[in-house]
């Protein structure tokens, strides 16, 4: 115990501060790790595959060996009969877990990429419980959240296609989320409805933004120029984008 490593000069050079808790930094190895500053410590997560390294099952994860599973009784016509039993689910349980608290980081982080990696594995994990696990507990037991994930996972999205400039697209992404979670079968159950209505205001209030910042059509964006030009007396520039517009509607 002797060879234990010390971390308390490492952990006062990073003070904690839930703001800014998590960074990317690299391994010994050279490979790429997320570390999380907690108030008394540090946990290191992996980029990829499980948050924690394991490979249970051999496989990179417990549900890419249930889904596996249910591949081989599909291709043996036995899809039916396939189902996951309550340890299964409590396995899937808990391995979901490990996904969300590293999301959660990226997401802070602005990792738009692995955020939609992670939170549309998520997705697939949902819908495998749902779809086969053997208990009505098991199959509901997760849904309370989905609203939560589906946000989670169309506004990482949404970002990721406005960082390379691709703004209907990312629009369509809200509205479709939107619409998804509108048309979600109602739950009993008051973490559902409370995610699922923060989650629409969330979204709706991103739909409105990205229309206030919506590229404007070539004529709209000349004609805005135009009136300031000519309130501004640049009567050259007007000029010159007079003669723009008049092209441009002659081309239609």
């Amino acid at each position: 115990m002797g060879d234990v490593l010390d971390l308390r000069q490492w952990l006062a050079d990073w003070p904690y501060d839930p703001e800014k808790d998590a960074r990317l930094t690299h391994g010994a190895d050279g490979r790429e790790i997320l570390l999380v500053r907690t108030p008394l410590g540090l946990e290191q997560y992996e980029l990829e595959g499980r948050p924690d390294s394991l490979r249970p099952y051999g496989m990179e994860s417990a549900l890419a060996y249930f889904l596996h599973r249910f591949a081989k009784a599909k291709a043996a016509g036995r899809a039916d009969d396939f189902e996951l039993s309550e340890e299964e689910c409590a396995e899937l349980f808990a391995e979901g877990t490990l996904y969300y608290y590293r999301y959660v980081h990226l997401f802070q982080l602005q990792d738009w990429k692995r955020t939609v990696r992670d939170t549309a594995r998520n997705i697939r994990l949902f819908d495998h419980v749902r779809q086969h696990a053997r208990r009505t507990e098991d199959q509901q037991h997760l849904e309370k959240w989905r609203p939560y994930l589906l946000r989670m996972n169309a506004v990482a999205a949404a970002m990721l296609e406005l960082s390379e400039g691709h703004h209907p697209q990312a629009a369509r992404l809200i509205h479709d989320a939107i619409h998804k979670l509108e048309t979600l079968d109602e739950l009993d159950d008051d973490t559902f409805r409370f995610e699922r209505d923060r989650s629409l205001v969330a979204l709706r209030e991103m739909a409105e933004q990205l229309d206030q910042i919506r590229p404007l059509p070539e004529i709209e964006r000349l004609e805005r120029e135009l009136r300031l030009a000519v309130e501004t007396q640049a009567f050259e520039r007007a000029a010159r984008l007079r003669d723009r517009l008049r092209a441009l509607r002659q081309s239609e």
